[in-house]
């Protein structure tokens, strides 16, 4: 079929991240986004917070928007005891798939993050890809922030991973176009005062042409901070890439906060 359309191919108004993620070109549009990058935050993560220490059958882990489940099955790998959550079914069908091809064991739940509903479970908490940042209001992030709060257990530690909006702002590519296997996908990027959307034009030789939008609210080190604090958690540090660089508020891509429940 040839043409344009939108994601819905109706005229029902769903979430943005309800289309997107549900989509199988989700997987091919990001597939550069790869296990070995996946393993190295993982490896930054375990050391900060000194859990690559202990024992790793005896370490819980949640895994908050986990897609498709590179994250989750890396620490899998690893002998972590590992919760998958996604609003998604395909990417946690997807995420199903892999770890059984990875003969790891995961824990699959498919939840709205502002109703994780886990009291003191986890020993680590983490939110990885700018998987944060989603809704319509700083109160819904503020209700995910206090649903990872109570799913921890005293002490235990959530990773929170962002964009720096510094960095963002100063190099942002605001209209690029790459191949994906056989999709030729085009990407538009809109900076707003609080946000980041991007529009994605996807299309084949062979296929129609769809669009996607991406669209997430983008916090500053401070504004999220804040909301961190106000949730109850003290924050032990930040780091500015996935290889566990210092936090450079002017240069870093990355804000990857590490906090704890006291």
């Amino acid at each position: 079929m040839t043409g344009s359309q939108d994601a819905s191919g109706s005229g029902t108004s769903r979430p943005w991240f309800d289309e997107w993620f549900n989509h199988p070109f989700y997987l091919q549009v990001y597939s550069h986004r790869n296990q070995e990058e996946a393993a190295q935050c993982i490896r930054t993560i375990l050391s900060f917070t000194g859990l690559s220490l202990k024992e790793p059958a005896s370490v819980s882990v949640l895994d908050i928007a986990c897609g498709a489940g590179r994250h989750a099955i890396e620490l899998a790998k690893q002998g972590y005891c590992v919760t998958g959550n996604d609003l998604s079914p395909f990417l946690l069908e997807e995420a199903r798939k892999e770890s059984s091809m990875c003969d790891v064991t995961l824990h699959l739940t498919c939840r709205d993050m502002r109703n994780i509903d886990s009291i003191s479970l986890f020993d680590l908490v983490v939110q990885l890809f700018t998987s944060f940042g989603y809704f319509d209001s700083d109160q819904d992030d503020l209700l995910v922030l206090q649903q990872v709060y109570n799913a921890l257990k005293t002490g235990g530690w959530y990773v929170l991973d962002l964009i720096n909006p510094v960095h963002l702002e100063k190099n942002i590519i605001t209209e690029s176009e790459r191949k994906a296997g056989d999709l030729f996908v085009h990407e538009k990027r809109v900076l707003e005062e609080r946000k980041i959307t991007k529009t994605i034009t996807i299309s084949s030789t062979d296929r129609e042409t769809i669009n996607f939008t991406e669209s997430v609210r983008l916090y500053s080190k401070d504004e999220i901070l804040r909301l961190l604090g106000k949730s109850g958690f003290s924050v032990a540090g930040i780091v500015g890439n996935y290889s566990g660089e210092t936090f450079n508020p002017e240069e870093s891509p990355r804000m990857m906060i590490f906090s704890r429940k006291p």
